[in-house]
């Protein structure tokens, strides 16, 4: 389909939040997606070996969240793949499948497109796709840009939206400590870590 828009939201998901579903439901609306695909990662480059929830249980709590929303899905497409999952790999890969005329936007945070340049063939992936950065107002992305320069500039959008201040981290801490999630997660997700004691 010519002039298609496909947004990708990829992460560990470890487990998914609320902040997660608001940023990609802003960016669907805002620039036009047509749907929006999450992925989780198979092997994470970024992560030690162990320190991740087991794959299958953060595949099910995003499709346990995205659920209601017509306009997301979620593929298995790193963890079919196999191996370390890079981006531009899976990008690359999604390209072959939804050919030449489809735009990509790859939808993250601010601290993630900062840290972009550690990725493999970061200015392959400026070229292959679009990244909106989830920001609050005010937040300089200078040295970003710096760094970009004009070649690949126009290949980040900034979407500044009210981003609600909820991290993976954080969520799975309070589960060690026996402290309420509730609010932060959708509930279907908060009642899957718990019954199968994920942390």
């Amino acid at each position: 389909m010519k002039g298609r828009r496909l947004g990708i939201m990829g992460g560990t998901f470890d487990p998914i939040h609320y902040g997660h579903l608001a940023t990609a439901e802003a960016a669907r609306e805002r620039y036009g997606l047509e749907r929006v695909l999450f992925i989780p990662a198979g092997c994470p480059p970024h992560k030690k070996p162990g320190t991740v929830s087991d794959f299958w249980d953060r595949y099910m709590m995003v499709m346990l969240a995205v659920l209601s929303n017509p306009y997301f899905e979620v593929s298995r497409l790193e963890y079919e793949r196999g191996g370390i999952s890079y981006t531009i790999d899976t990008l690359i890969q999604l390209r072959g499948i939804y050919g030449e005329e489809t735009e990509f936007y790859f939808i993250c945070g601010v601290d993630t497109i900062l840290d972009v340049f550690s990725w493999k063939r970061p200015y392959d992936l400026f070229r292959m796709c679009r990244f909106i950065v989830a920001t609050r107002p005010g937040y300089d992305l200078g040295r970003l840009y710096e760094r970009l320069g004009d070649a690949y500039r126009d290949a980040v959008t900034v979407m500044e939206i009210p981003m609600l201040d909820i991290s993976s981290t954080d969520i799975r801490e309070r589960v060690k400590k026996g402290l309420s999630i509730k609010y932060l997660l959708p509930e279907a997700v908060e009642s899957y870590i718990y019954k199968n004691k994920i942390y």
